[in-house]
């Protein structure tokens, strides 16, 4: 995957896009790069750092660039807060993060005289 075209900072091995953390090499094509949206996830960046062939001081540096360039924030947050502030919803205390089960409206039903749909472009 080519470089994201907000580049703030370029290592020798490792540069801090607007899209994350992205090798340099593009022969790995996007393999190791770390999204911003998974920029704080602890598990998936030591994943990449131990992965062969990783100079780690110039991964350390990159990391810490660009968690100081792309700030922890919650997403749904400042979302959920607003609408409250609104009136729209009410939130509560969740009792069961169960999701319901979906309920298949087609069953004992042939499924060539089911109506079809489409994606139109």
């Amino acid at each position: 995957m080519a470089l994201h075209r907000d580049i703030f900072w370029v290592g020798r091995q490792w540069a801090v896009t607007g899209a994350g953390v992205q090798a340099v090499d593009q022969r790995l094509r996007g393999v190791l790069d770390i999204d911003v949206a998974r920029l704080w996830d602890d598990a998936h960046v030591q994943s990449r750092r131990a992965k062969p062939g990783v100079n780690v001081e110039d991964f350390d540096k990159a990391v810490t660039m660009a968690r100081s360039r792309h700030p922890q924030t919650p997403v749904s947050a400042p979302i959920i807060a607003q609408l409250e502030a609104l009136g729209v919803i009410e939130t509560s205390p969740v009792e069961s993060p169960v999701v319901p089960a979906m309920k298949l409206r087609a069953e004992g039903k042939l499924a060539r005289f089911l109506p079809q749909w489409r994606i139109r472009r």
